[in-house]
């Protein structure tokens, strides 16, 4: 697993140096002998653009190196050469770590050009539009919010703590417009997921105190 890692994050400079070795192999010598080089070079160059380094990206998120992260996201200057599945995950990723730096405008940037890219999976796809109503949420786009977060619970997240913040969300939504029955509706559909995360518990904790003393 590390040899791999290794090779996706120095297959650049490797493909070159085997492309430059080729060239004087074949030069030299002849180029049916410089065949195999100048096809391993190939293989690094073309990997290294059609796939970038989604995978180490994926990884330092997961063990929490967000600036390990951002230097594996640098290492492609060309996203639009990236193949649609690995760029909407790279526009994404990018949409992620720029909401934990709270540039807003640019994570919504990145996860517009997500959604354009199209999506590897259906409920990859609910977490597009679930990320984009999250972000006009703390916009206080309440419009834009709501229809992202309804699309992305229509489309289906990948786990219930998801779902349960986009129901609350919505929920929230509908409190603020003082629909309460709605707002009950989308309260009782988000304790129902029976989330874990601290985060959602203390929400819906906190919440529960209000949605008691509603009418309807």
């Amino acid at each position: 697993m590390k040899a791999f890692n290794l090779f996706i994050k120095y297959r650049l400079p490797l493909g070159l140096v085997l492309l430059i070795g080729g060239i004087a192999l074949g030069v030299s010598v002849g180029w049916w002998e410089s065949s195999i080089l100048l096809v391993l070079a190939l293989i690094c160059i073309v990997t290294h653009f059609l796939f970038g380094p989604m995978r180490l990206v994926q990884e330092a998120v997961e063990n929490g190196d967000v600036d390990g992260a951002m230097r594996y996201m640098n290492m492609v200057k060309f996203p639009k050469l990236l193949i649609k599945p690995i760029r909407s995950v790279y526009y994404f990723m990018q949409s992620n770590l720029a909401m934990q730096n709270q540039d807003l405008d640019k994570a919504e940037a990145a996860v517009k050009a997500s959604i354009k890219s199209g999506s590897p999976m259906k409920e990859y796809e609910g977490m597009q539009f679930f990320q984009l109503g999250t972000i006009a949420y703390q916009k206080n786009d309440i419009k834009s919010a709501d229809a992202n977060l309804k699309k992305a619970v229509r489309l289906g997240l990948p786990d219930k703590e998801n779902t349960a913040g986009a129901l609350l969300m919505l929920c929230s939504i509908a409190m603020s417009r003082r629909d309460f029955k709605t707002a009950k509706d989308y309260f009782r559909r988000a304790k129902a997921q029976k989330p874990t995360t601290e985060q959602i518990v203390s929400q819906i904790k906190e919440m529960d105190k209000y949605i008691s003393r509603m009418p309807g």
